[in-house]
């Protein structure tokens, strides 16, 4: 029988089972009780009629009872479909509609939402709720199905013993929805097989062991979360869970990272860079940090310094990879503090089974030092997009080196090149590189830019296009330093100093705080929505006024 992801717990459990498996708040779940009732949820999801391959998904806060439900369904040989519970319910509604769920696993916390989400949905057949009650202190987990004539206490006497698994590595572990360039979200399919290799060299690259004590930042329906809870069980490692209020909290997110003892913080770069904004980390802060991985987005170098400078006993490591290959595909192990704010950090080696290939359009390698296009192939790689083969064939195409019709290579979206070290620079998005007034322009270097000016808490780069001579208008939202007033003439004055005159922004926008989207990346989609209602009044006529008022020239 093939080795699947739920077998990691099941290998800690057997090895320290009253070694603590997830804390979260007050509230601490050992090994052995997420054993028992990840068994015993699994029982009842099998005994409600779900069946190998099925769809669960589940709606919840993170917490320890959403862990649970993830490795019951794993457990009952189905596939996992996080929901994100600060979502609306009208995008919700779009992803149960999507992967067509046998089950719904809810806490009482979320049930007004979940009705509002079905009614959207409209679904034929509607799924089985099942009403789950963490306690973790007696290491049961009750579940109470809405289906008539059926209740837990009916399958209370057979939880005790192993399961058959009827599933293998390659089959489908979990359904992660992301953003679709058409408004739906897409679900990208992820293989046991997938989500393991990457587990295996991780925690064997990073040296996870029994006494790490990880942060479980992300939110569950992000794939980076994925590294966090399966690094950690892997390991037989504690996984703490980090409140998602704290994001807000600079102050009370350092706190948490001091008190929990973390050994290991992995996150998207807006919360890192956050934290050095405003100035929170103290000079050999957080003693028992000794790793600090970051992956997602650029982490602006100007904040990297802040963070290396002030913990000089912590490994930095950047990591990057979209969800289509699974957590990550890359790994660059800082070596020491960057020199200057203008230094690039490459996104580095590919991770063990995986290869990244700067390609032309013709798909040939491009020379050292030009720009391409950046594919991946190896073991990471997704089966594809859930019910939609045409937008799967259109990202995964046939590997031009190979003559198997079995070998893929994915296309990212992102251009990078081979630097003069051998390691990959990640450049920005090919759909963030525009032409405007006859220059190509890459997004990612005006904010790289910005950032390095160390006037702003964040910013934005996006572009919107027009009909006229200038063609795409480049944009800027930005967040002022705490307590500061920085006019965008100002702004634009500096950055003239780096870039020529045809970089600069032309519209500018300062707000209190960056739009985040569901995986906690900046929400440029609803920055460019922004750009473009401002320009549309820009360009609406003059207000005509007749009579013995100004004439309408004067205004």
């Amino acid at each position: 029988m093939s080795f699947l992801l739920q077998d990691y717990v099941t290998r800690s459990a057997d090895k320290t089972p009253e070694a603590i498996a997830i804390v979260a708040s007050q509230e601490q779940v050992s090994y052995r009780q997420m054993e028992e009732a990840s068994n015993q949820l699994a029982r009842l999801l099998k005994r409600i009629g779900c069946e190998k391959g099925d769809r669960i998904c589940f709606l919840m806060p993170k917490s320890p009872a959403a862990i649970i439900s993830m490795i019951a369904a794993l457990k009952a040989d189905c596939a996992y479909v996080p929901l994100d519970s600060s979502s609306p319910a009208s995008r919700l509604a779009k992803i149960v509609a999507a992967c067509d769920p046998r089950c719904i696993l809810i806490t009482e916390s979320v049930s007004s939402l979940l009705d509002d989400l079905l009614t959207e949905a409209k679904l034929p057949v509607t799924p089985i709720v099942g009403l789950m009650d963490r306690k973790a202190q007696a290491g049961t987990f009750e579940g109470r199905s809405f289906k008539p004539g059926f209740t837990y206490d009916d399958v209370e006497s057979h939880t005790n013993g192993r399961l058959d698994y009827q599933a293998s590595s390659e089959g489908l572990a979990h359904i992660l929805f992301t953003s679709g360039s058409t408004g739906n979200p897409k679900g990208v399919m992820i293989k046991h097989s997938n989500v393991i290799h990457f587990i295996e060299w991780a925690v064997k690259y990073f040296g996870v062991n029994s006494e790490d004590r990880v942060s479980g930042h992300p939110p569950l329906h992000f794939d980076l979360s994925t590294f966090d809870i399966y690094g950690t069980f892997a390991a037989g490692a504690q996984l703490h869970l980090v409140p998602a209020e704290l994001n807000l909290l600079p102050n009370k997110m350092a706190h948490f990272i001091r008190s929990s003892e973390l050994t290991q913080w992995f996150s998207v770069p807006s919360a890192l860079n956050y934290l050095a904004k405003l100035d929170v980390v103290r000079d050999n802060d957080f003693p028992s940090l000794r790793r600090l991985l970051w992956c997602g987005e650029v982490f602006p170098t100007p904040a990297l310094r802040y963070w290396m400078e002030r913990l000089p006993h912590v490994q930095f490591t950047n990591l990057y990879g979209p969800t289509e290959a699974t957590i990550a595909s890359s790994y660059y192990t800082v070596p020491c503090c960057p020199a200057t704010d203008n230094d690039p950090i490459p996104i580095g080696n590919a991770c063990a089974g995986e290869e990244l290939l700067v390609l032309d359009d013709d798909l040939k390698p491009v020379a050292q030092g030009e720009v391409g296009n950046l594919y991946i192939r190896g073991v990471g790689l997704s089966p594809g997009y859930w019910r939609d083969q045409e937008k799967t064939d259109s990202a995964f195409i046939q590997d031009p080196f190979e003559a198997s019709s079995d070998d893929r290579i994915y296309r990212t979206g992102d251009l990078a090149r081979i630097g003069t070290d051998g390691l990959i620079y990640f450049l920005g998005r090919a759909d963030s590189q525009i032409k405007s007034r006859g220059y190509r322009i890459e997004l990612g270097e005006i904010e790289t830019a910005l950032n390095a000016l160390g006037v702003t808490q964040d910013c934005a780069v996006i572009a919107i296009n027009t009909d006229s001579f200038e063609g795409a208008i480049i944009c800027c939202a930005y967040v002022p330093l705490p307590g500061s007033d920085v006019p965008s003439t100002l702004l634009r004055s500096l950055l003239s100093k780096s870039l020529p005159g045809y970089m600069l922004p032309t519209r500018w926008m300062s707000i209190e705080r960056m739009p985040l989207n569901v995986n906690e990346k900046y929400d440029r989609r609803k920055l460019k929505e922004d750009f473009l209602a401002a320009e549309l009044k820009r360009a609406a006529p003059p207000v005509k006024h007749y009579g013995a008022s100004t004439p309408a020239w004067r205004h």
